[in-house]
Formats: C-alpha cells, sequence, structure tokens
C-alpha cells in the first residue's frame, strides 16, 4: 500500500539536492582543492549529479561535478619529460624567489615511461604540424 505518489517524493528530494547545490561555498571549495590536491579551477564546473548518502553511518550528501584544471607540460628535445603541473606560471617562475613555495614545483602526475614520452612528443610535434599548416 503506497502512502504517497513517489513522484512527489522524487521531485522533492530533486529540488532539495539541487537547493543544497545553488549554495555551495565555491571559494571555500577551491581553497580545499589547492591545498589538498594543489590544482585550481578553470573556467566552468559541471553539476552532474546529486544525491542523498549515508556515509560512515551518517546521512551526507554527495554531489559529482567535472572541473577542468590547467595542465602544463614540459620535455625536452629528446622526448623525455621533465616535468607534468597544474598551474601554467610555475615553469616559468621556478627559479623566482618570490614564487610561493606551495605554487611551485607541484606535479600530480609522474613522468611517463621513455617509450611514452616518445610517442607523446611525437604526438604533440604532429598536432603543432597540423596548427601550423591550418594557419597557413
Amino acid at each position: 500500500m503506497k502512502l504517497t505518489n513517489p513522484e512527489t517524493i522524487q521531485e522533492s528530494e530533486k529540488e532539495f539536492i539541487d537547493t543544497i547545490n545553488a549554495e555551495l561555498d565555491w571559494e571555500a571549495i577551491e581553497k580545499m582543492l589547492l591545498e589538498k590536491h594543489h590544482f585550481t579551477l578553470q573556467e566552468e564546473i559541471d553539476y552532474k549529479d546529486g544525491d542523498l548518502i549515508v556515509f560512515n553511518n551518517r546521512i551526507a550528501y554527495k554531489f559529482d561535478f567535472e572541473i577542468k584544471v590547467p595542465l602544463s607540460v614540459i620535455f625536452n628535445r629528446e622526448g623525455e619529460c621533465l616535468e607534468i603541473s597544474t598551474m601554467r606560471d610555475d615553469f616559468e617562475n621556478k627559479d623566482d624567489p618570490m614564487v610561493n613555495e606551495n605554487e611551485a614545483d607541484v606535479s600530480l602526475i609522474p613522468p611517463p615511461k621513455k617509450d611514452n614520452v616518445a610517442q607523446m612528443a611525437s604526438n604533440i610535434a604532429d598536432m603543432i604540424s597540423e596548427i601550423n599548416q591550418g594557419e597557413e
């Protein structure tokens, strides 16, 4: 025996989740991302899903987003990866004593194996060539 219309419950739950999502403190979220993962958000954040869950035996809310982050890759002429960073300015200012210690030398991805680096370098060279041919 149903006590209420399930569609009404689902609609109310969705409205509730949307209300919470609208009130998220993105400055606090960005601060935590920078502190924990050493990157900042770029452009827009795509909301994918939100739900009420049980986490560590307590009611919690889970929100899924897709974010865009900056990514810089440095490799030498031999195709060897020198550094991968999620902060573009790191490389130019790495030897600058004015750069904040937390902002410099941030590597989230270990350098790829040498055979992968050569392939990456070849792919990047091909892309640059295609871009240059398109500009002519």
